[in-house]
């Protein structure tokens, strides 16, 4: 009835949050988490497998790290409007990590981090497009992505 407890609870607490708090709305919310928790049953999504938790909460703090700087390096641009030169392009980045709960959540680090986007991944050659709204230095960012984050990921994930 419930093969995914945590998300369900956590959607219906998500619910109660969004919503007035009444017995209706509890009981509407915990109906559509249960219906969430059977569609992504019905997914089959795979179990993803951790070799080191232990480095999970060391990713986190720098993800938030760079996403705070991200945020006021953004701003700062922003704020001085045409007085700055600013540079905006693609790079090409060689991956060695192929995990895909790996690759999504570096996905997810990337597009969390104001001033970049994932464009595209190709499998066959292992290389992430990435955007970049101020790309100053390639070597710069090429060394973020590949020692900041997929380092750590590659021994979380593989």
């Amino acid at each position: 009835m419930l093969p995914y407890p945590l998300l369900t609870a956590a959607l219906a607490i998500m619910w109660m949050l969004l919503t007035s708090f009444s017995p209706g709305q509890l009981l509407l919310g915990t109906a559509v988490a249960m219906v969430a928790g059977q569609g992504m049953a019905a997914l089959h999504p795979a179990k993803p497998r951790l070799r080191r938790w232990d480095l999970i909460p060391k990713l986190t703090a720098i993800v938030l790290y760079d996403i705070v700087r991200s945020n006021i390096a953004v701003a700062g641009i922003i704020l001085q409007g045409r007085r700055r030169q600013r540079t905006s392009g693609l790079l090409t980045i060689p991956l060695e990590l192929h995990h895909p709960m790996g690759l999504a959540v570096l996905a997810v680090i990337v597009t969390s981090t104001p001033g970049t986007a994932w464009i595209d991944y190709n499998s066959a050659r292992g290389t992430l497009l990435l955007h970049v709204f101020d790309l100053v230095d390639e070597k710069e960012w090429l060394d973020l992505i590949k020692n900041r984050y997929e380092q750590l990921l590659l021994e979380i994930f593989e």
